[in-house]
């Protein structure tokens, strides 16, 4: 017992001279110390496993096998180069910009397509870069020619695109007097026909954009008599006539400014018209509606149904019963 008291005494002795060769050295006067480090769970339980010894055996070293969740954040490698986008993957796949669009109502959350107007160029002719697809929205401006000015020559023409991009936009040159210019109401006068286009010229590039596509207008008999031109009535949707719209027209065709007002929210006219402020309007109105167009044009456009089998039946005993009749006479 004696001898367990002695090394007890050596123990103490042992502990305290390395306590005091441990000290830390005294800190200036407002220096914090810092917070003793918490210990994760992780380290508790491995510090449980590891027991007197302080050391984990190997089964307990060896990972738990998990399943193809972690609850552990994971470092994600970075990407390299630009996420395929649907543009891309519909341009590889022969889909053109307006069907996937369509296919996702792209862009018509909002009237965010009325943006494009600050990249209009008046009269700029024929925009190049750009991919018509199957849609375009035309329309027109006229002066007042004859007496009183009371007759209509065309004096500008502008065209978009399904995505309301601008596709062409020329004013023309006229082969008459202009009586009126009508400009509170065209926008034109007689100091832009200095740079106009011939009407010949207006008129072939105009038919050769709407060539084989469907076209959209408001009231769009007009712009076509004024262009000298004719389209297909199944390649038209005409804003003016779609029977969706009949309720903004107290009985009459509803006026392109008001169909903007009262669906799109949107003011037009309140100056000097555009044309292609115009023609964007209406191709909004119609991707907006467009399932009603659809129904619409399908209704109208359907095609005949044949013959019914009785009345096909009935016919052939009618011809049956005159061939007997001519036996017997």
């Amino acid at each position: 017992m004696a001898e367990l008291s002695s090394n007890w005494k050596k123990l103490q002795a042992k502990l305290k001279a390395e306590g005091t060769s441990k000290t830390p050295a005294k800190r200036n006067a407002g220096e914090r110390s810092p917070p003793p480090a918490k210990r994760s769970k992780v380290a508790d339980s491995a510090a449980r496993q590891a027991g007197p010894t302080g050391k984990l055996s190997r089964r307990q070293i060896s990972p738990r096998k998990m399943g193809g969740v972690h609850s552990s954040r994971m470092e994600h490698e970075p990407r390299h180069g630009p996420s395929p986008s649907l543009a891309l993957w519909a341009e590889d796949n022969d889909i053109s910009a307006e069907a996937l669009a369509e296919a996702y109502d792209l862009g018509l959350k909002d009237n965010s397509m009325m943006l494009a107007s600050h990249q209009d160029k008046v009269n700029h002719g024929l925009s190049s870069g750009i991919e018509i697809g199957k849609y375009v929205a035309m329309d027109c401006e006229m002066v007042g020619i004859g007496p009183g000015g009371h007759e209509s020559a065309l004096a500008r023409v502008s065209i978009v695109d399904f995505h309301g991009r601008q596709i062409y936009d020329s004013y023309v040159k006229q082969r008459e007097k202009v009586t009126d210019w009508r400009s509170a109401v065209s926008g034109v006068s007689q100091k832009e026909m200095r740079f106009a286009r011939d009407f010949d010229l207006v008129q072939r590039e105009s038919f050769d954009i709407l060539k084989d596509r469907v076209l959209i207008g408001h009231d769009i008999r007009h712009d076509l008599d004024a262009l000298q031109l004719s389209h297909p009535p199944r390649d038209i949707r005409d804003t003016a006539k779609y029977p969706g719209f009949k309720k903004f027209g107290n009985g009459r065709k509803p006026a392109l400014r008001v169909l903007a007002r009262e669906l799109l929210s949107v003011d037009i006219q309140n100056g000097p018209h555009s044309s292609t402020e115009d023609a964007r309007v209406t191709m909004l109105l119609f991707r907006k509606h467009k399932s009603g167009f659809d129904v619409d044009h399908a209704n109208r456009f359907a095609p005949k149904a044949p013959a019914t089998s009785m009345h096909a039946g009935k016919k052939l005993k009618l011809q049956k019963k005159k061939k007997q009749n001519n036996r017997q006479s």
